[in-house]
């Protein structure tokens, strides 16, 4: 179920203050259409944020991002049964898309540690604005791991995961919950993330209310289409 008890605009706006922070991004640059941000990466040079898609604000933001390793975010105004299939028919080949993922939010309040199978060890730590908590394996590998960018009252959730081998025995719930407690201990009081399909039922379960679905898209260098 979408909450749309806080505007689109100003969720996206909460996640791209702690995002920032959590991959050492550039400041947003705001723009016609939404907010263009530096990244800096081989994978992901720069990005553009769009709100209240409509196919000319796509479009005005893909023409202004030529070259490969550009991406956009596109948050449509209004639900869509398949909103990946709907910005691609906009775009054409030349860019690919991710499925849609989830704008979630949570009002940051005390929880409990999760638990942890026997043998397993989960460390927190906090450096450049970011907290991260790992989850070692019995053997001393990684089982599980996840981050927020805080952003004064915000706390972005990022780059959560949990290797398959060690699915389906709550690390995902225990390193949520220690982030959330590392990020209300830091002073803030909402945390926001983008979900996958497979991640949504998790935070749900742990309170996180949806707010929008999302399209993430990259440039290739297929042929090239008009509009």
């Amino acid at each position: 179920m979408l909450d749309s008890s806080l505007t689109c605009t100003s969720v996206v706006q909460d996640w791209i203050s702690g995002w920032v922070v959590s991959r050492g991004a550039s400041d947003p640059v705001a723009r016609p259409w939404g907010w263009t941000i530096d990244v800096g990466q081989p994978a992901q040079v720069a990005r553009h944020v769009v709100v209240d898609a409509d196919e000319a604000r796509v479009c005005e933001a893909a023409a202004q991002a030529t070259g490969e390793g550009w991406w956009l975010k596109v948050f449509l105004p209004e639900p869509h049964e398949a909103p990946e299939a709907q910005v691609c028919a906009w775009l054409g080949p030349r860019w690919a898309s991710d499925a849609a993922a989830f704008l979630m939010s949570v009002e940051l309040a005390p929880v409990t540690p999760g638990a942890l199978p026997p043998g397993y060890a989960l460390r927190t730590w906090t450096r450049g604005g970011v907290v991260r908590v790992l989850v070692a394996a019995p053997d001393g590998s990684l089982a599980a791991r996840g981050q927020m960018g805080l952003a004064g009252e915000v706390a972005v959730a990022d780059q959560i995961l949990t290797t398959p081998a060690n699915q389906r025995r709550g690390l995902g719930t225990a390193v949520m919950r220690a982030l959330q407690r590392q990020a209300l201990a830091a002073g803030a009081t909402r945390a926001v993330l983008g979900a996958s399909p497979q991640g949504r039922a998790l935070y749900e379960s742990l309170g996180w209310r949806t707010h929008t679905a999302f399209v993430s898209l990259r440039r290739t260098t297929g042929p090239t289409e008009s509009h």
